[in-house]
């Protein structure tokens, strides 16, 4: 492996981790009811308001985008949520809303391209009585996926049939090449995994899926 190849390696991780580490702490403050939600705040799928921790600002440099005039879907757990896409900003993704799941533009492809490599898609699971579109994949109670192998997941259109689903220390997701691997017609699914006792998330969940139609 090139010393060039190494640094885009880890950059790839760290842009991943990161999504799990926002998720923890913008769900790890408050979650208010809707009538006390202000006009300009993060919602969650409930329409409660979510308070960011102060260090993890989205950067206007991601771009992000919270609808693309796409959809996310996993028809088997009732999710069906807008496809926005943002970009990695020196080694960070924070995908800055919570009703939407997110493309990384600039890793891997888009789903027009499924045949050239992988899709990643990041999302927000949330606690403290939030809800994110990545609190669908994972029954926290019970300790397993709420999307079984053999389900579909849809992506802009394209269709992927889920092959594994796997729960990941953050500490070792970086040093899983079978998750950062550009493979044709695969997709990436990552979100952080709330703790039961509402502590913050030392795992995230991964999904991985293969494209249907090729």
């Amino acid at each position: 492996m090139t010393a060039l190849t190494k640094r885009r390696t880890r950059v790839i991780v760290v842009a991943a981790v990161a999504v799990a580490a926002v998720a923890v702490v913008a769900v790890g403050w408050l979650v208010l009811s809707p009538q006390a939600a202000p006009a300009a705040a993060a919602v969650d799928m409930r329409g409660n308001s979510v308070v960011l921790d102060p260090d993890v600002t989205p950067v206007p440099e991601a771009e992000a985008v919270a609808d693309i005039g796409a959809r996310f879907e996993a028809p088997s757990v009732s999710l069906d949520v807008p496809l926005g896409e943002l970009s990695e900003v020196e080694g960070q993704i924070t995908p800055p809303g919570f009703t939407s799941a997110y493309l990384v533009r600039n890793r891997g492809v888009m789903p027009a391209e499924a045949a050239e490599g992988t899709v990643y898609v990041v999302m927000h699971s949330l606690r403290n009585g939030g809800v994110g579109p990545g609190n669908a994949l994972f029954d926290i109670a019970d300790g397993s996926s709420r999307v079984a192998v053999g389900d579909t997941i849809s992506v802009s259109g394209v269709d992927y049939r889920v092959e594994s689903q796997e729960v990941i220390g953050k500490k070792e997701l970086p040093t899983r090449e079978d998750v950062w691997s550009s493979t044709p017609d695969r997709l990436v699914v990552i979100t952080c995994l709330q703790s039961p006792d509402g502590k913050p998330s030392t795992s995230n969940f991964v999904l991985i899926a293969q494209r249907t139609q090729q």
